[in-house]
């Protein structure tokens, strides 16, 4: 078992997968790796990411990161657990540009809505954290749930009146600061 991530190790990978890569891309953290840049979590157990598009070299980069930082990495991103939202790329976080790369954290409202329909401790804390930061706002979460209603049917694991019931629970609890 690896360590636990913190900052500057995820920085540290960063930097080093920019300069393993052979093409340009754009690379969307998510999760833990998104808590901890915004300072709402210590540290985390991986590096959730996405290329899109995959710089030429990225999977043999990321094999050999792995190792050398001793970090465990996941390809995972919020449209793999559910519908994908219209407009992601646009409300994607910028982060920094390292090399050839550019780094973002993915959609806010992707994230928190993934992380609504696990329902973990965690990431109920996480979708708090992120509404008290201003990263999203609940009438427009609602919103972005009811676009993508009709597409749930394509992810057999979910159970469409759960994952409704979790994202009407959380958009009716007390009013946090005003977001995006």
């Amino acid at each position: 078992m690896r360590p636990p991530l913190d900052r500057p190790k995820l920085e540290r990978f960063m930097t080093a997968l920019a300069q393993r890569v052979k093409g340009e891309g754009r690379i969307y953290l998510t999760g833990g790796s998104t808590a901890l840049l915004h300072g709402w979590r210590a540290s985390t157990i991986d590096i959730d990411l996405k290329a899109d598009p995959e710089p030429d070299g990225w999977f043999e980069a990321l094999a050999a990161l792995k190792d050398e930082l001793a970090v465990n990495v996941e390809l995972a991103s919020p449209d793999h657990f559910i519908p994908v939202l219209p407009g992601w790329r646009d409300r994607s976080l910028f982060i920094a540009r390292h090399g050839r790369l550019d780094f973002y954290h993915y959609d806010p409202y992707s994230q928190a809505l993934a992380k609504l329909e696990r329902g973990h401790a965690r990431d109920l804390d996480d979708v708090n954290a992120m509404l008290t930061n201003g990263l999203i706002r609940p009438d427009r979460l609602l919103e972005l749930f009811e676009s993508i209603q009709s597409e749930l049917i394509r992810y057999p694991a979910l159970d469409p009146s759960s994952f409704r019931a979790a994202v009407e629970a959380f958009v009716a609890s007390p009013e946090p600061p005003p977001g995006p």
